[in-house]
């Protein structure tokens, strides 16, 4: 029976990929290995792994985040002066979502939506 996912992206400096998820995103460390990175944030896991020579405009990582009270936690995001991608702004989609989007340091895509009705 499937309880949870945690999605695997590339990274090419761990430093840079920690600092960003913990300082612009509020995410905690859960494991810290030479090649490998874990990091949570409420009921959250994502983890990354070493990919050197990743080419951030050539890379497809992307994640769909479901959040609860999405303005409360885009708000946060911008006060914490995280870049929201320019195409993702906070808006409600025809497929009934509330959205934002960001990308990461290393372009993986993060998008966050709460059901709108």
């Amino acid at each position: 029976m499937l309880t949870s996912v945690h999605p695997k992206l590339p990274m090419r400096d761990k430093a840079i990929t920690q600092d960003y998820y913990t300082r612009f995103l509020g995410f905690e460390v859960v494991g810290d290995y030479p090649d490998y990175l874990m990091l949570e944030k409420d009921e959250i896991e994502i983890h990354f792994f070493a990919f050197a020579a990743l080419d951030p405009l050539e890379n497809y990582g992307q994640v769909y985040i479901r959040v609860k009270d999405i303005d409360q936690l885009y708000k946060e995001l911008l006060e914490r002066k995280t870049a929201i991608h320019p195409n993702g702004p906070l808006s409600v989609k025809p497929w009934g979502q509330k959205e934002f989007s960001l990308l990461d340091p290393d372009h993986n895509l993060l998008t966050f939506g709460e059901s709108f009705s």
